[in-house]
């Protein structure tokens, strides 16, 4: 009976001395991870809207109204160029083959899809990750916002193009019904 309460006790030992060592390396590491994916956001805003345009995150009361509404909201980005609102940018998550889908979508202020990038993704390799590449994400550009967005599904990988439009399509949601004008 010793022995048991002495092993366990041991085992204890060891795991709160583990979860600790992992609290702390991720402390340290979570500035730079959010750095990163803030980087990977700027890139993907960058391709959409141009490289000259500026971006800020959607005011803070306003994002918090919508993702109230809307717990796949990530972050919203205003896109500008020069001092004029040029349109937005929605972050969004939707479920796929392999695990969560990250979009982002850029809309114009006239209400067309600028674009749309997936920028995180645990999708098979050769298949479902081909929806990151040019000859898939770029089917969505100049589609009509007001309408629901359908495109061509990546072959063998229907559940990771159905995820994508679904994030597309919530994102075109939240537009048209709390952003645009």
């Amino acid at each position: 009976m010793k022995e048991t309460i002495k092993l366990g006790l041991i085992l204890f030992i060891i795991t709160a001395i583990s979860a600790g060592v992992l609290a702390v390396s991720n402390n340290l590491t979570k500035g730079k991870i959010a750095e990163l994916e803030m980087a990977g956001s700027m890139e993907a805003l960058k391709e959409i809207f141009g490289e000259d345009s500026k971006f800020k995150p959607l005011d803070e009361g306003k994002f918090n109204e919508i993702k109230g509404n809307n717990e796949s909201v990530v972050e919203i980005f205003e896109a500008y160029s020069g001092e004029n609102l040029n349109g937005y940018a929605i972050k969004m998550v939707s479920k796929g083959f392999g695990g969560d889908l990250v979009t982002l979508t850029g809309f114009s202020i006239d209400g067309n899809v600028k674009g749309m990038r997936l920028v995180e993704h645990s999708e098979t390799k050769g298949l479902g990750s081909k929806a990151a590449e040019p000859e898939f994400y770029n089917k969505f550009a100049d589609k009509i916002a007001a309408e629901e967005i359908t495109v061509e599904t990546i072959s063998g990988a229907t559940v990771t193009s159905k995820g994508v439009m679904a994030g597309v399509n919530a994102a075109r949601e939240v537009f048209n019904t709390q952003l645009s004008n």
